[in-house]
């Protein structure tokens, strides 16, 4: 069981700081396409985003960011971005959802390239929550809280686990149905051209009779 549990711990400790990014956003021409960053969540997983930017207002630039599934649900936007900005939100369905910095480059007598230094920190699950307030609020011991973490981690990780396998079971159902059509329009294929060869034999027959050749 420790064993396990240090396993969890671990994982979503690889995970945190997998999404720990530090990158730079170049100033482009008004509505350009955005640079954006993806995740991956279960419906009703929190998900907070910490952004650190660089810059400030009248450096010739404007920073928005905004945050979006590949559903089409959009879940925060914030414009000119010049410090830190913190975004929370609620998934409301399995998704992948995109981070998206657009960086717009505003003043033309400032030769380019421009840029902004982004530090995105994002939290999903169980390390969103505030465990402090939770240990304050129901007086729970530092061994306890851990527990109750890794029991959280414990679940998300099973829940997204069970998704994969939903979702697997749904691809190889649709690799069957593509294979199932597959071979279906190589018979009907083949059928087509055995009844195209026996055609231009008959017809090829009939011509040279026709003509007398044979």
């Amino acid at each position: 069981m420790q064993v396990k549990a240090l396993s969890v711990v671990l994982l979503a400790w690889l995970v945190q700081l997998c999404v720990a990014l530090k990158f730079e956003v170049e100033a482009k021409p008004l509505n350009s396409y955005p640079r954006c960053i993806r995740d991956f969540v279960t419906k009703d997983t929190m998900v907070i985003a910490n952004i650190k930017s660089s810059g400030y207002t009248g450096d010739g630039q404007n920073l928005n960011i905004f945050i979006i599934d590949n559903k089409g649900n959009e879940y925060g936007r914030k414009k000119g971005v010049t410090d830190k900005l913190r975004m929370a939100f609620t998934a409301h369905t399995d998704a992948a959802f995109d981070i998206c910095f657009e960086n717009t480059h505003l003043d033309k007598n400032r030769p380019g390239p421009l840029t902004r230094q982004i530090e995105l920190d994002v939290e999903i699950g169980a390390n969103a929550r505030d465990w402090n307030s939770i240990q304050a609020a129901e007086k729970l011991k530092p061994t306890d809280l851990e527990l109750r973490r890794i029991e959280e981690l414990t679940d998300e990780i099973q829940r997204e686990l069970e998704y994969l396998k939903v979702r697997e079971t749904r691809l190889r159902n649709t690799n069957e149905s593509t294979n199932r059509r597959v071979k279906v329009f190589s018979v009907g294929v083949i059928f087509a051209l055995l009844a195209l060869g026996c055609w231009q034999i008959y017809y090829l027959r009939t011509y040279f009779r026709a003509k007398h050749i044979i």
